[in-house]
């Protein structure tokens, strides 16, 4: 990592800074969301500082506590009666216009490959098409949510195909990282993600992408019934 240049930290700082301002309007200026976003950013990037995500050669893998408790919470917001009041209350066009960050996402996972820390299988020149989630997005969110010109069972279809895209990512990107139950791109693995800024990839960026789409899905299966 010491070769990687600033400016491909930096941008990433800068995209994960915007993600977390659009969850932040999204959500209504939800306090108990941005609070949590929050701590598991400071957490995860003073871990990372300590190179504590490093060593995941022991079951459970350490790389796991960047996920695993925004899992939890998920499925607490959505199986609980406050939860799903605060799932329907998010502003999804806002969030549709937050998902344009993926475009941004995918040129700095292309860098980190081309600077050897990240298996090309994760990039938009691998298996990776989730840029198109982030260039479809803003008209998602225009036409879509703002001018309502788009049909529920359309804005599902498109949520559930991207949801399905970035899931792809993150499973390639699970297994590719050295620990017990690496899988894939043994050759050159998924490290970038053990480093601050990056390991805000798994633990902030994804987990807000995904609790989108999944508040979108379960709105618009509500909306069809």
């Amino acid at each position: 990592m010491e070769t990687l240049p600033n400016y491909v930290g930096l941008l990433f700082i800068a995209i994960t800074t915007v993600t977390i301002a659009l969850f932040y309007k999204a959500t209504n200026k939800n306090k108990v969301a941005i609070a949590y976003v929050l701590v598991m950013a400071i957490f995860t990037g003073v871990m990372s500082s300590q190179d504590f995500f490093l060593d995941n050669y022991n079951l459970p893998p350490r790389f796991i506590l960047l996920i695993a408790p925004t899992i939890v919470v998920m499925i607490i917001t959505f199986l609980t009666k406050k939860g799903k009041a605060f799932i329907d209350s998010i502003d999804l066009e806002m969030y549709g216009y937050l998902h344009s960050v993926r475009v941004a996402v995918e040129i700095v996972l292309l860098w980190l490959f081309l600077h050897g820390v990240l298996p090309e299988s994760m990039t938009f020149e691998g298996r990776n098409f989730d840029i198109l989630s982030g260039l479809t997005a803003p008209l998602v969110a225009y036409f879509g949510y703002r001018q309502r010109k788009m049909s529920n069972g359309a804005l599902l279809a498109w949520n559930v195909i991207c949801l399905g895209l970035v899931l792809q990512v993150v499973i390639t990107g699970i297994l590719s990282v050295p620990s017990p139950i690496q899988q894939l791109s043994f050759e050159q693995p998924n490290i970038a993600v053990l480093y601050f800024p990056f390991v805000w990839l798994p633990a902030i960026v994804v987990p807000v992408v995904i609790f989108g789409h999944l508040a979108a899905i379960r709105r618009a299966i509500l909306k069809i019934q």
